[in-house]
């Protein structure tokens, strides 16, 4: 079911648009995009290992660009689009409590989502909205997006042609275990 995308992936990855096209992806995805640019990064450092910490950084910095538009939605547009995408996601009634949980934990909030599957687009909008320090969140951005696209990077790059052999030997396992971490990540947003 997941092979002619992932080979149409692979093959995309030379495309000269590639690097453009995964970076709008990372951007969108911390503002507003559900699709993680995971599902970019990991192809086209599989197909071009040699550019693997180029294309990290691009993926990172479009991220933490993307980042700051959702913290400027959170900011200035709370009221109109930050309110639509949070009833997007139901979350209406959890802008409470977690507001609390900023007031205490925001650092390490802002931080785990960078790195895990969390929806980084609710925690960017959530710092505009909580005014959480902008400096500051930047800064976690990067570190989180960092670690966790240059994690990737490096392991692919260490490790491709092996890896390459076991994803591809089990895509769908894969690209399942991929589709349930992404529905957990929310999830576990949603049960906060």
């Amino acid at each position: 079911m997941f092979r002619a995308l992932y080979d149409w992936m692979l093959r995309m990855a030379h495309h000269r648009h590639a690097m453009r096209s995964m970076a709008a992806v990372s951007f969108a995805e911390s503002s507003f995009f559900p699709i993680p640019p995971d599902v970019m990064l990991i192809p086209m450092v599989l197909a071009r290992r040699e550019k693997a910490y180029w294309i990290a950084t691009v993926c990172t910095l479009a991220s933490v660009a993307g980042g700051i538009f959702g913290y400027a939605i959170g900011y200035f547009l709370f009221d109109t689009v930050g309110q639509w995408l949070i009833g997007l996601y139901h979350l209406e009634d959890k802008v409470v409590a977690l507001r609390a949980l900023y007031d205490e934990w925001g650092a390490a909030v802002t931080l785990t989502a960078g790195v895990t599957p969390l929806p980084f687009k609710l925690i960017t909008i959530a710092n505009g909205f909580f005014s959480y320090n902008f400096a500051f969140f930047v800064i976690l951005a990067l570190v989180g997006r960092g670690i966790r696209f240059f994690l990737v990077a490096a392991l692919l790059k260490r490790f491709g042609a092996p890896v390459q052999a076991f994803i591809e030997k089990r895509l769908d396992l894969f690209a399942w275990i991929f589709l349930a971490l992404l529905a957990a990540g929310f999830a576990v947003v949603a049960i906060v």
